[in-house]
Parts: structure tokens; sequence; C-alpha cells
């Protein structure tokens, strides 16, 4: 079974055109850096002064050097850009980065959102690589996880969804071996060896971290109700909502509901992830812009943040547009 405490590293480096994101390690100064540039400035890359992304990433208990280092880091990864004005250096992401990041915003977004339908059909993909290719069997398995398969035995997964056509291009690009993919419905076996294949996922470990999501949520409403979650208080907990959210996908890759044990939280866990970035959207934004405001001697109106519906909406745009900014 794939457990989401077994996933060692859910959001994998992958390379698009000339960028490399960082991988999303809990507390990782390049990772908290990218989401907090991305949730305010990709809408127009907007830049973003490097004193203001130092101070920060201080809010989140990251030195100032650790901070600046993952900020020269991320711009010999292609994420970020640099730009100098007298003695002031701002940064904004790329034109690759913007775009690679409002793809998976909108996927973010788009998760659980809308009424579930399944067809009953279930789609295989059978392999065989000679162990000596131990690379390729990860790159294979990695590819396929990332995707929302799992493992129903050693050399065939399932997913409830079928095959997209860029996902049959990327898994043909790493097998080498022999593939089969299929897309049939699960007969049932009067034995009690008989394997359903929602049990390739760890279906309690998914519920508790679930649950988990929503008493940590839940219980910070009534404070936001009250107008006590302002500032930089604001900023955390909208970056920690997004970067906790957004593994949902991979550990539930919307397994069918009707297969799910009764109360499945998917529904409830969504609810509080647009209420709780949504919410925070306003305050935590007036509060990037005065810290810009405080190190680079001016308003920054061009900083914004988004909210869940304009990431579903494509309203960061797409490459096209971000191209020409």
């Amino acid at each position: 079974m794939v457990s989401p405490f077994d996933i060692e590293e859910i959001f994998p480096d992958v390379p698009a055109g000339s960028v490399r994101l960082p991988r999303r390690q809990a507390g990782s100064p390049q990772g908290l850096a990218v989401t907090l540039i991305a949730d305010y400035t990709v809408s127009a890359r907007a830049w973003l002064p490097s004193a203001a992304i130092v101070a920060l990433l201080g809010e989140f208990g990251v030195t100032s050097g650790a901070a600046r280092t993952a900020i020269s880091r991320l711009a010999r990864r292609g994420v970020l850009e640099g730009s100098r004005q007298g003695r002031h250096s701002s940064y904004r992401l790329t034109q690759p980065a913007a775009a690679n990041l409002s793809v998976g915003g909108g996927e973010i977004a788009a998760f659980a959102a809308d009424p579930e339908c399944w067809d009953g059909a279930w789609t295989l993909v059978a392999f065989s690589i000679p162990q000596e290719e131990g690379a390729q069997r990860r790159a294979l398995r990695d590819g396929l996880r990332w995707r929302g398969y799992a493992p129903l035995y050693d050399g065939v997964w399932v997913s409830p969804h079928a095959m997209t056509a860029e996902a049959r291009a990327a898994l043909a690009a790493v097998a080498l071996g022999t593939m089969s993919v299929f897309r049939a419905r699960h007969v049932e076996l009067e034995t009690e060896t008989s394997r359903s294949p929602v049990d390739a996922w760890d279906v309690a470990g998914i519920a508790a971290r679930y649950r988990t999501f929503i008493r940590r949520w839940a219980a910070l409403l009534p404070r936001m109700a009250a107008g006590r979650v302002t500032g930089a208080r604001a900023v955390r907990a909208r970056t920690e909502v997004m970067d906790t959210y957004r593994r949902f996908p991979v550990l539930d890759p919307l397994l069918p509901v009707e297969l799910m044990p009764s109360g499945w939280p998917r529904a409830r866990a969504r609810e509080l992830f647009v209420a709780v970035y949504d919410g925070l959207a306003e305050p935590a934004q007036e509060h990037v812009r005065a810290v810009a405001a405080r190190v680079a001697d001016g308003p920054h109106p061009e900083i914004r943040a988004h909210t869940v519906a304009e990431l579903r909406a494509g309203a960061l745009g797409s490459a096209a547009a971000l191209a020409r900014l």
C-alpha cells in the first residue's frame, strides 16, 4: 500500500523549460520563498525587493543568511530573475517558473471542486523492467505516483481515472522495459484473498491526514471572524494552508467517494482551505505590501493576493500571456 507517511518527497524536481522548481520540503527556505513570491506576485510577475523577501522569510524563522542563500540558489535554478535600481535589488519569477506555478496552482484549486462522477473503471499500468535498471524503475514509479497511481502489486499500478495524453507521453519516455495499459472494471471474487484496487491506497492514513488538516484549520476560523489574524500571522497561515493542502491531490487522487468510508472528509477539507486562503487574502496582501514599502521606500500596488477561484479560472495568466510580461 502507498501510505502518505511513506512518500518521502511528494513534489519532485521537474524540469520546465529552463526552470527547476525546488522540492516542497517542510520548512525549506527555497520552497517558502517560491510560495511567498508566487502567492503575491505571479499574476503580474511583479518585482519584490530582495530585502522584503528576506524579511518575510524571517517571519517564518529563516535567518537572513539562509534567506539570501535561498534567493541566490533560486536565481541559479532559473526560478527567479533579478534587477537592481540604485541600492535596491529586486527579484521576480522567470516566465517559465510563473507559467509552471500558474498551472500547478490551477490544479490545486480545482482539486475536489466539482461534483464527483466515476464511471466504475480503473486504469491499470502493468510493467516489467529488469532489476539492473533500478534508476529506470524508480523514475517510472515516481512518475506514476506523481500522477495519482498506486501499486496494487509490484508491477501493477492503478488509478480510478483515465490516462491523459500527457501522462501517456511522459510514461512512454521512461518505460524502457515492457508496459501495458488497460482500462477495465474490477470483478469481485468470492474469496478472502481477493483484493480491491482501492486497497492500493492507505485509506485510513489519508483520512487521518484530512482530519488533522480539518482540526488545525477549523480552530482558526473563529479568530479570523474576530479579525485577530492579521499581519505576519495572516501570511504564515495562508502559506501553511496552501503548503499542506497542495499535498492532497497526490495522497488522494480523487478516489471514488462511493468506495470510501462513510463521512469521507475530502469536501470538508476543501471548504476549510478556501475559507482560510481566501479569508486571509486581504490582510496578508496588506502585510506583504507594507514590508515591501518599508524596505524599498515606496508603495507596491502590483503586489496582489489571488483567491482560489482566480487560481482555478486561470486568472494568473496563461503561459503565452505571462511571456509578454
